[in-house]
C-alpha cells in the first residue's frame, strides 16, 4: 500500500522523535544505486540530540525552501558556514538541498533487499569522489537493472 508522503513522513518523524526506528520502502530513482526506490527497504534510526549529522550519512530530512518544503532521503555532502546540512541523491548528478539540523529526522541504519537480506552501508565516499564518471556509470546501471527486471 502507498502512503502519501505528507502523511507518511511526519508520522515517521513523530516515531523518530520518541526514540523508534521506522521501516519503510521509498519511492524514486535519486539514492540509485545505492537504495532502489519501490524496492529496498530501508531502516532509519533516530538521532540522538547530541548527535551530529555527519558527511556521507543517509538522512530523513525535510528540506530548507523559502517556497515548500519537501520531504527526502539523501545523503549528506557537506555543510555551509551557516550551518546548513548540504543533501543530494547517489543518483543525481546536479542539484542540492539544504536543511537545518531540526530537520533531519533520523539516519539510514540499513538497506534491506526484498529478500530481507542486509545491502552494503557505505558513506559514499568513493562514489562522491567518482563524481565526473557518475552518468555513464548510472546509464550503465539503469541499462543492466532494466534487463535484469525484463
Amino acid at each position: 500500500m502507498k502512503v502519501n508522503n505528507d502523511i507518511l513522513i511526519p508520522e515517521m518523524a513523530r516515531l523518530l522523535s520518541e526514540g523508534k526506528e521506522v521501516r519503510f520502502t521509498p519511492s524514486g530513482v535519486s539514492m540509485r544505486p545505492f537504495i532502489e526506490g519501490d524496492r529496498d527497504a530501508v531502516i532509519v534510526a533516530p538521532f540522538a540530540e547530541q548527535q551530529t549529522p555527519k558527511i556521507g550519512q543517509i538522512v530523513l530530512a525535510k528540506t530548507e525552501n523559502p517556497d515548500h518544503s519537501v520531504y527526502m532521503l539523501h545523503r549528506i555532502i557537506g555543510i555551509t558556514d551557516d550551518g546548513l546540512f548540504r543533501l543530494q541523491g547517489d543518483g543525481n548528478l546536479s542539484g542540492e538541498e539544504y536543511c537545518r539540523r531540526s530537520n533531519i529526522y533520523g539516519f539510514v541504519r540499513r538497506i534491506e533487499s526484498p529478500s530481507g537480506r542486509s545491502k552494503l552501508l557505505t558513506h559514499g565516499y568513493l562514489w562522491r569522489l567518482l563524481k565526473p564518471a557518475r552518468q555513464p556509470l548510472l546509464k550503465l546501471y539503469r541499462k543492466l537493472h532494466h534487463h535484469a527486471n525484463n
